[in-house]
């Protein structure tokens, strides 16, 4: 299926299902995706292992951010949202944690309501700095799309090792202060079946849910082009009923389908 890169360093405004009209922030090389995970559903395709991948400059990103927002405000309409997205996992900067400093100066000056969010892998907030940046932002967005190791290495493919109890000890650390986000999904991968919808996953998930105690959830389903072709959407009356079982823990959770 099609899939595509984002070839700007600020992109955007688009509609976002689960934030409202959203700036887009991408640190990662315009020419190919820069990420310790090649998740099977990602739109942004598969990681081509170019050999010379470099990260924007804090200052191209800062100076970029601002103009575009001059721009906006210029005509009368303002994102909603900054998100921190793009073609890999953003917290992999370097100088991720001046660069999310600059985003909230540029806010405060020339847009105080807008909303500073962050989508995550979460596989770098053991990094003292990308947990400091973390708590900074309004919408600290962490995925979570399996309790189970080999299901997460199915869909996610991380590079390296990777630990999900790892992973939700990294997010207790922020005391409820994130919002996890997982992508549900079924269909199948180079033979074998995908599926995190199962009785075994939901509930595997649930309990890691109710420990990270998270201030929100979001569950979400393929919307876009998937570089793994057999790929389904969850109907969203499945997505809703997970969403309420969400919500009996005491934790809102919001459905896009």
């Amino acid at each position: 299926m099609s899939t595509a890169l984002f070839d700007k360093v600020i992109f955007g405004p688009i509609r976002s299902r689960r934030l409202g009209l959203s700036l887009g922030v991408n640190l990662l090389p315009l020419n190919d995706k820069l990420c310790n995970f090649d998740c099977i559903y990602c739109e942004c395709g598969w990681a081509r292992k170019s050999g010379s991948l470099r990260f924007h400059p804090r200052e191209t990103v800062r100076d970029g951010l601002r103009r575009k927002l001059e721009e906006m405000a210029a005509e009368g309409t303002l994102p909603d949202v900054i998100t921190f997205a793009g073609n890999g996992e953003p917290t992999m900067h370097p100088n991720f944690g001046a660069i999310v400093d600059d985003t909230l100066a540029l806010r405060d000056e020339l847009c105080p309501d807008t909303k500073i969010s962050v989508l995550s892998n979460a596989t770098m907030i053991d990094r003292n700095e990308v947990f400091e940046a973390l708590l900074k932002v309004d919408n600290n967005i962490l995925k979570l799309d399996s309790a189970f190791d080999e299901t997460v290495r199915l869909i996610d493919r991380p590079k390296g090792g990777y630990s999900v109890q790892r992973v939700v000890e990294g997010m207790k650390r922020f005391e409820g202060r994130l919002i996890v986000q997982t992508m549900f999904l079924r269909g199948t991968f180079e033979g074998r079946t995908v599926d995190n919808t199962t009785p075994r996953e939901t509930e595997a998930w649930l309990r890691l849910i109710g420990e990270i105690a998270p201030r929100q959830v979001m569950i979400y389903t393929i919307d876009r082009d998937t570089p793994a072709p057999d790929l389904h959407k969850v109907p969203v009356e499945e997505l809703r009923t997970i969403a309420a079982r969400v919500e009996a823990l005491g934790i809102p959770c919001s459905v896009a389908g």
